[in-house]
C-alpha cells in the first residue's frame, strides 16, 4: 500500500497533466502571495504616505537578502529532495527535512541578530534619507524580528511541493495571504500602527501556517515525516543543498546589491519620489514574475525525478510546456504595463508627482518582459536537474555581466531614464546567454535513449 505523498506518479503520469497538478497551486500560491504584497503596498500608499512606499523600497536589498539565505536552503533542499526520490533513496530524503529545519534555524538567528545590530547604518547604505530612514526602520525591524519564522515557513513549503503535496503547499500559502489581508487593515487603520502593522500582519500570518504545516510533517503515515534521528546535520545533504541552492542564493544576493545601485541612482536623478516609483514597478513586475516562479516549482518537481530516474523524455516535455506557459504570462503583462501604465501606478499612490514618475518607468522596465519567462525557466531548469553551475552562471551573468555595467554608465548618459533602460537591456543579453546554453543542454538530452 502506497503512503500519503507518494512521489511515483511523477515518473509515470502525463507530463500536461502533472504539470498543471504541480504548477497551478503553486501559480496560484505565488499569484496570492504577490498580491498580498501588492495589496499591502497599496495600503501602505494609501493610508501612510507616498514617502512611506519609498521606505518600503529602501527595505527591498534587506529583504532580497533574507530570501537568498531562506532559498540557499529551501530551494536547493527541494531540489535535491526531488533528485533522490527519483533515485528511490528515501532514507535521504527524510534526512533532507531535518536539515532543512535545522539550518533555517541556524541561519535565521544568526542573520536576525547581524541585521537588528546594524540596521539603521545599513539602510543609509542603501539610500534612505533622514525622511524615508523612519519607514524603512519600523518596517524591518519587525520582519527580522520574525526572520527565523519566514525562513523555515518558506522551507517547509518548498519540501511539501518536492514531496508530491503540491496542494497542501498552495494553501500554506493561501491562508497566509488570507490572514495578512484581515490583518493588515486592522493593524494599519484599525490599531494605528501604520507600517509595522503592516510588518506584523506578515509575520503572524506565517507564524500560523508554519504550524499547520509542521503538524502535517509531524504525520507519521505521511511518506516524508519527521522523526528522530534526522536532525542531525549530514555533511553531504548541506554541501549538495547549498551546492543547488547557490544559484538562488546568489540571485537573490546580487539582487540586493543591484538595488542598492538602482536606488541610488533613482536618488541621484530624481529624489526620494523616484525610489518610491521604483517601489511599485518592482511590486508590478513582481507579479508576473511569481506566476512564472510557481510554473518553475511546478515543473522543478517533475524535471528533478525524471532526470533523477533517467526519463529525458519526460524531461524534454516539460521544459518545452514550462517555457510555453512562462512566456504567454509574461506577455500579459507587457500588454497591460505598456497600454494602461498611469492607471496601474495610480493604484498605489494619489500623489501626481509619484504617478508621473512611475508610469514610464513601468513601460520601460516591461519592454523585454515577453522574452524574460524563457530566461527564468531555463535558469530553473538547470538548478532543478542539480546542474548548478549552470543556474549560478545565468544568475550572475544578467546581474553582474550585464545589469551592473548598464546601471553605472547609462545613467551618466540618460539621467533617471538611465536607470530604467539598464533593466530591459540585461534582461535582452541575459536571454541571449540562456538560448544558447539550453541548446547545448537539449541536445544532450535529445540523443540520450
Amino acid at each position: 500500500m502506497e503512503q500519503k505523498g507518494s512521489p511515483v506518479a511523477l515518473g509515470t503520469e502525463n507530463v500536461w497533466r502533472l504539470l498543471l497538478q504541480y504548477a497551478i497551486p503553486s501559480v496560484v500560491a505565488m499569484t496570492a502571495s504577490s498580491l498580498y504584497n501588492i495589496i499591502d503596498s497599496i495600503f501602505i500608499g494609501q493610508g501612510v504616505g507616498a514617502l512611506a512606499i519609498s521606505g518600503l523600497a529602501i527595505t527591498f536589498p534587506l529583504m532580497n537578502l533574507s530570501a537568498a539565505f531562506g532559498s540557499l536552503v529551501g530551494v536547493g533542499a527541494s531540489a535535491l529532495m526531488s533528485l533522490r526520490l527519483g533515485q528511490k533513496d528515501y532514507s535521504s530524503a527524510n534526512h533532507i527535512l531535518g536539515n532543512v529545519f535545522v539550518l533555517n534555524l541556524l541561519l535565521g538567528i544568526i542573520y536576525m541578530i547581524v541585521v537588528l545590530l546594524f540596521l539603521d547604518p545599513i539602510l543609509y547604505f542603501f539610500g534612505a534619507s533622514a525622511e524615508t530612514l523612519p519607514y524603512a526602520h519600523d518596517f524591518m525591524v519587525v520582519i527580522t524580528l520574525g526572520n527565523v519564522i519566514t525562513h523555515m515557513y518558506f522551507g517547509l513549503n518548498a519540501l511539501l511541493r518536492a514531496s508530491g503535496n503540491p496542494l497542501k503547499s498552495m494553501y500554506a500559502t493561501i491562508f497566509s495571504v488570507i490572514i495578512n489581508c484581515i490583518l493588515a487593515p486592522l493593524f494599519i487603520f484599525g490599531l494605528g500602527w501604520g507600517i509595522r502593522g503592516a510588518a506584523l500582519a506578515t509575520i503572524v500570518a506565517q507564524a500560523f501556517m508554519l504550524t499547520w504545516q509542521i503538524r502535517l510533517f509531524s504525520d507519521r503515515n505521511r511518506f516524508i515525516h519527521l522523526r528522530r534521528g534526522i536532525f542531525k546535520l549530514k555533511r553531504k545533504i548541506v554541501l549538495d543543498s547549498f551546492s543547488i541552492g547557490m544559484a538562488p542564493f546568489m540571485m537573490n544576493a546580487v539582487a540586493s546589491v543591484i538595488v542598492i545601485i538602482i536606488n541610488q541612482g533613482l536618488i541621484r536623478y530624481g529624489g526620494d519620489l523616484a525610489v518610491g516609483a521604483y517601489g511599485i514597478v518592482n511590486r508590478v513586475a513582481t507579479l508576473f514574475v511569481m506566476v512564472v516562479i510557481g510554473l518553475n516549482q511546478g515543473m522543478q518537481p517533475i524535471a528533478g525525478y525524471n532526470f533523477g530516474a533517467r526519463q529525458f523524455d519526460r524531461v524534454n516535455s516539460v521544459l518545452k510546456l514550462t517555457i510555453l506557459l512562462a512566456t504567454g504570462v509574461m506577455m500579459i503583462g507587457f500588454l497591460i504595463s505598456e497600454i494602461f501604465p498611469r492607471t496601474v501606478a495610480s493604484l498605489f499612490a494619489n500623489d501626481q508627482d509619484l504617478i508621473n514618475l512611475a508610469a514610464p518607468g513601468l513601460r520601460i522596465v516591461m519592454a523585454t518582459f515577453p522574452i524574460v519567462g524563457f530566461q527564468m525557466v531555463t535558469s530553473n531548469f538547470f538548478q532543478s536537474i542539480g546542474m548548478a553551475g549552470k543556474a549560478i552562471f545565468m544568475s550572475l551573468s544578467r546581474q553582474v555581466v550585464f545589469l551592473l555595467p548598464l546601471l553605472l554608465i547609462l545613467p551618466h548618459i540618460f539621467g533617471m531614464k538611465g536607470v530604467w533602460y539598464s533593466i530591459p537591456a540585461a534582461d535582452l543579453l541575459s536571454s541571449i546567454v540562456a538560448a544558447f546554453l539550453l541548446a547545448a543542454q537539449y541536445r544532450k538530452l535529445s540523443d540520450k535513449p
